[in-house]
């Protein structure tokens, strides 16, 4: 299990916002979790993964150092390795919740979600990708269409549990060597006909003088 006192990804993901895609209780729970971080410093950079059963089961870590021409390029070459990792252990109909810090990011991946299951009418905003960053975008963007359903949520990076292993590969370098594991969920996810139209998202609604 996740170590405790820290929230598993599905906890951090429960409640975090997806951009463009509302996730209510009923439809949003995912097979795998997936937290990313891509950290850019003078002194060099780091990409950090963390991937995790619904149930908070370690499947695997990576934390390296990186040396990437900025931060816009570290967090999509971060999440381009995580999703490459998950979906070499997955079988094609995985669900999968990702956790990223970077607005532009979530995003788009989002967006790409969208576009995939419409493709004659694309996304519902134009991808806006920045700089250096297309050749990953693409590699996403593939695993996106391979996978069953992916939905992306934005955390702030304080609370994201890459960031550590993004910003100090060298004290991380450990989890590397730890024995990747391909633990899928005990129990199918109940997936219930006409699911796929969610009400509007909870961080949507207006907030209640009782919360």
């Amino acid at each position: 299990m996740a170590a405790y006192g820290r929230p598993t990804l599905r906890d951090l993901f429960d409640e975090s916002p997806t951009p463009h895609i509302a996730h209510p209780p009923r439809t949003h729970h995912r097979d795998f979790y997936v937290a990313t971080d891509g950290s850019f410093s003078d002194s060099g950079g780091g990409l950090g993964v963390i991937i995790e059963t619904r149930d908070g089961e370690c499947v695997a870590r990576r934390s390296l150092p990186d040396d990437v021409p900025n931060n816009n390029v570290a967090e999509y070459r971060a999440l381009h390795l995580g999703l490459d990792i998950l979906d070499a252990r997955v079988p094609g109909d995985t669900r999968v919740g990702v956790l990223i810090d970077h607005d532009n990011l979530a995003a788009n991946v989002n967006r790409a979600t969208i576009a995939t299951k419409q493709p004659q009418i694309g996304p519902p905003h134009p991808f806006q990708i920045p700089t250096q960053s297309h050749h990953h975008w693409r590699g996403i963007r593939a695993r996106i269409a391979s996978l069953g359903e992916l939905r992306a949520a934005r955390l702030d990076s304080g609370v994201n549990p890459a960031h550590p292993l993004a910003n100090a590969p060298e004290q991380y370098a450990h989890v590397n060597d730890e024995p990747d594991r391909c633990l899928l969920p005990p129990t199918p996810i109940d997936r219930q006909p006409g699911e796929g139209v969610p009400p509007p998202s909870r961080a949507n609604r207006p907030r209640h003088a009782s919360d």
